[in-house]
């Protein structure tokens, strides 16, 4: 039996929707990389980072929506985005907190938490408490795991499971 979970989709109307259930998508890395280029496979499916301010979606400024490079998720309204001087995209707030998962992240001698896809396990980079109100947080994002819809295109990031 596929293992389901529940997050928010878009419907062909563009509407976020949800929650609903969808299939988990697991695949091999080799079908990964199949799908990715090298710098995508090393970030979202790595753990890896690219290198600050050179991610293509740092400074897009176009309203619409990020989803997750590897599955089409959505993740992040640019709403939400703000300019953090990081030099990776930052974001107070996910479309839901169903389709962003945490994980504890121990590597490089700290402790920080790390930001998930929902749907597929995909590295977008990690989440801290500093950010602006309302949610005092800054989900900082790397560009290779996301793929940006513009809002008026959002229908074409229709799922399925929000037609039934």
């Amino acid at each position: 039996m596929t293992e389901t979970v529940p997050v928010h989709v878009y419907n062909r109307q563009g509407v976020l929707t949800g929650p609903v259930a969808v299939p988990r998508i697991v695949k091999t890395d080799a079908e990964w990389r199949a799908q990715l280029t090298g710098e995508q496979f090393q970030v979202a499916r790595g753990k890896g980072t690219e290198r600050p301010f050179c991610g293509t979606l740092l400074d897009n400024k176009r309203e619409g929506v990020y989803a997750c490079l590897c599955c089409r998720l959505p993740l992040f309204s640019s709403q939400a985005k703000f300019n953090s001087g990081t030099g990776w995209p930052s974001f107070f707030q996910p479309v839901s907190d169903a389709n962003v998962i945490t994980h504890v992240d121990r590597s490089h001698g700290m402790e920080r938490t790390e930001i998930l896809c929902a749907r597929c396990d995909a590295h977008l980079g990690h989440v801290f408490d500093d950010g602006p109100r309302p949610t005092g947080l800054r989900f900082c994002v790397n560009s290779e795991s996301l793929a940006f819809t513009d809002a008026a295109d959002l229908a074409s990031l229709a799922d399925p499971a929000a037609e039934t």
